[in-house]
């Protein structure tokens, strides 16, 4: 059985995966407000992604009997002042929600709770991904920012990023 702690910590992480699905959404009006609408596209489906993390823990939480509490959403950010800052707060994003897994995964050892042991390590790997895709990103977007036919070929490229549900 799940701990109240346990519980607690994966109750906190889904409002943090909500926060950060509007932190998303907000950089990817940003994106469309500057008509690069590829770049948006890939923030939108980044904040759906986030939506879909929250989704399995709440989905986890109620398999195993555990109270569900969804938290308030603080307001995100909306005043950027360039690309390149919105891909750096973005990988800084990931690397925190790294560190909030990461410590629910340890509680979650400690407690010799296994099942949500095994249930986390589909997001320790996630995270890896998210954190790498995040890092590369930043690389590129540094790259072309100042060259506006690179630009246009990255906000291509972007566009073409899909949701996939099953991730």
């Amino acid at each position: 059985m799940i701990s109240t702690k346990i519980a607690e910590l994966l109750n906190e992480q889904i409002t943090n995966e909500q926060f950060a699905a509007q932190y998303y959404l907000s950089m990817s009006a940003w994106f469309s407000a500057r008509d690069l609408d590829g770049i948006a596209n890939y923030f939108r489906v980044q904040s759906k992604e986030e939506l879909m993390h929250a989704d399995k823990m709440f989905d986890y939480l109620n398999d195993v009997g555990a109270q569900i509490r969804i938290g308030a959403i603080p307001q995100p950010p909306y005043e950027f002042t360039d690309a390149i800052s919105i891909f750096e707060k973005a990988l800084a994003h990931e690397k925190i929600v790294t560190k909030s897994i990461f410590n629910i995964l340890k509680n979650a050892n400690d407690e010799g709770d296994f099942a949500t042991v095994s249930f986390l390590q589909w997001f320790v790997t996630e995270q890896v991904e998210e954190e790498a895709s995040a890092s590369q990103l930043v690389t590129k977007i540094k790259m072309v920012s100042e060259n506006p036919s690179a630009l246009y070929l990255f906000d291509q490229e972007l566009s073409q990023r899909v949701f996939n549900a099953t991730v």
